[in-house]
């Protein structure tokens, strides 16, 4: 096979961004090679044309053990997508992606990273692309796909990589051992150790975030030598199809086999995720979704390293502000976002009854609950923000949780319809907020579960000691992505801080300006801790990439 990227052009154009990515999460601090800027990606119309270029059509990729084309995408905003995608015969498939791992292991780890940010960058280049693929597949509204589905998620992707590569030159390629015998000849012996990949990683895509939550389980089995097969929702396939294309694509000109990335879309009702997790050739699982199939995963596929990333209760502690109307701004803007279909959207706002100090003075329970939920109206007062902050609800389950809400408790601000003017047909809705006394013991059904959507729980509790009870309840029995807290008094910062440490998780501390609770930054977030029930990984960290292979060795005399 005739390589069209030979390894000096993969260094030439990346090795400075593996370089860089390595340097940023050791220190943490602000990077990213990819701009967030809409104005950075200047093709729009090219990458409409190309979106629209896929619809009706069928989306060929000359895969092995094609059996059918299947297809069941429609899109949030009332486009029918129509697009159908290979149905792949796993016992023709597999086989094809195993034999194709032995050339990929013998790259080394280095041009594996090379070859990973090359494929980074095509789909960088195709981010228009992209940002239509994720708005007609998710219901993001567009800038916001194309910064999370885009950007942004490109952005998790390099970080694997470098994490990838990092953990697999740990260990050096050779050593020469000696070993003192006394009086005797000392005992030579020439070692080496090559990074050994499972085998083929199951990548199974939600349908919210394909792109941002897909990218690290991909690029991080694929940099550490195994084949991938992507597995989306049949609801988002879309994103990761062109994902598949491009991967294909740079493998094929990189001089490896393409087989290595390969896609299996459903038939309706098929559960095509179920069978290909427990077959013996996937050894390694990546899954968001409900907490479910993700417990299935964990007790069934024992075959397979899996890591999940579930349902939680994320919870805001509400003690005192010094900046009462940041706060609310803050929180307004973190129950907006996406119509709330965030899995790191705060969900409970535990705010003792007796009120809060604040900068403004003494604010009680029903006066926050009140001032929250105009803070709310007032950001989404003018329909044409409230659209490109909402976005669209991703399915009908979602529509019917907040539907059903107002039956829950008092309501304290009521969701509303809002019409899209590009989209007549999209399902448009406001965020409801819901007034519970903690005390009630039958309120706990709805705030101690997860209610997915634009709708939150604003928890009366006796006081802050209580909420922080109520927090390491709620993250021990339940999970949490993030927690939040606000509060003028170390000593409560301290105890939240405690709680979060003990029950392991993501803590942000008063925010009030342009950072917001249930946004991570590649590089230096975390996203998820592994610790809770939300979650058995974190995005991303050494722990994420380090057991998608082992280290074999052979010796030999010296």
């Amino acid at each position: 096979m005739t390589a069209d990227l030979s390894t000096e052009l993969l260094v030439e154009r990346h090795r400075g961004t593996l370089d860089r990515a390595l340097e940023a999460v050791r220190t943490r601090a602000f990077w990213s090679p990819h701009p967030e800027h809409p104005k950075a990606y200047p093709d729009a119309e090219a990458g409409r044309a190309a979106f629209e270029a896929r619809l009706g059509a069928e989306f060929p990729l000359d895969q092995p053990g094609t059996d059918a084309w299947v297809g069941e995408e429609r899109s949030p905003f009332g486009i029918e997508l129509g697009i159908r995608y290979p149905h792949p015969h796993p016992d023709v498939l597999l086989p094809a992606m195993r034999a194709a791992v032995p050339a990929w292991r013998v790259a080394g780890p280095e041009v594996r990273a090379l070859v990973c940010l090359e494929i980074l960058a095509r789909i960088n280049a195709r981010t228009q692309e992209f940002a239509h693929a994720v708005t007609h597949t998710t219901g993001q509204a567009f800038t916001m796909a194309l910064q999370a589905g885009g950007p942004h998620a490109q952005d998790r992707g390099v970080e694997a990589v470098a994490y990838a590569y990092a953990e697999q030159v740990r260990t050096p390629e050779s050593a020469e051992w000696t070993k003192p015998q006394g009086k005797r000849e000392p005992i030579g012996l020439r070692k080496t150790f090559t990074a050994v990949p499972r085998g083929i990683g199951l990548v199974i895509g939600c349908n919210t975030f394909p792109t941002w939550n897909g990218y690290p389980g991909l690029f991080a089995s694929l940099a550490t030598g195994n084949a991938v097969l992507v597995k989306p929702h049949p609801r988002a396939v879309l994103p990761l199809a062109l994902t598949v294309e491009t991967a294909r694509e740079v493998l094929a000109e990189a001089g490896y086999p393409k087989d290595l990335v390969c896609l299996a879309v459903d038939r309706p009702g098929e559960g095509l995720a179920k069978t290909l997790a427990l077959r013996p050739e996937i050894r390694i699982i990546d899954y968001t979704g409900s907490t479910s199939f993700g417990d299935w995963l964990e007790t069934h596929a024992r075959q397979a390293q899996v890591h999940t990333e579930k349902a939680g209760v994320n919870t805001v502690v509400i003690d005192s502000t010094d900046d009462y109307p940041g706060m609310l701004a803050n929180l307004a803007f973190s129950l907006s976002l996406y119509s709330g279909q965030m899995c790191t959207t705060p969900q409970n706002l535990l705010i003792p009854r007796d009120g809060i100090d604040t900068d403004q003075g003494h604010r009680g329970y029903g006066e926050v609950v009140t001032d929250l939920a105009a803070a709310v109206d007032k950001l989404l007062g003018d329909d044409s923000r409230a659209n490109a902050l909402l976005g669209a609800l991703v399915n009908p389950d979602v529509k019917a949780r907040l539907d059903a809400a107002p039956g829950l408790g008092r309501v304290a601000l009521a969701s509303r319809e809002v019409t899209h003017p590009d989209f007549p047909h999209a399902v448009v809705r406001t965020p409801a907020i819901i007034a519970l006394d903690g005390a009630e013991p039958e309120a706990e059904s709805a705030y101690l579960s997860e209610c997915f959507g634009p709708v939150s729980f604003a928890v009366a509790v006796d006081s802050t000691t209580a909420a922080l009870e109520l927090l390491r309840r709620s993250i021990r029995d339940q999970g949490a992505m993030t927690v939040g807290g606000y509060t003028t008094s170390e000593e409560v910062e301290r105890e939240l801080e405690e709680v979060c440490f003990e029950e392991c998780a993501q803590l942000s501390l008063n925010l009030t300006g342009g950072v917001y609770v249930n946004q991570t930054a590649a590089f230096s977030d975390f996203h998820g801790s592994g610790g809770n029930p939300a979650a058995n990984a974190a995005l991303c960290d050494g722990a994420f990439v380090a057991n998608r292979f082992r280290v074999v060795e052979v010796r030999r005399p010296a």
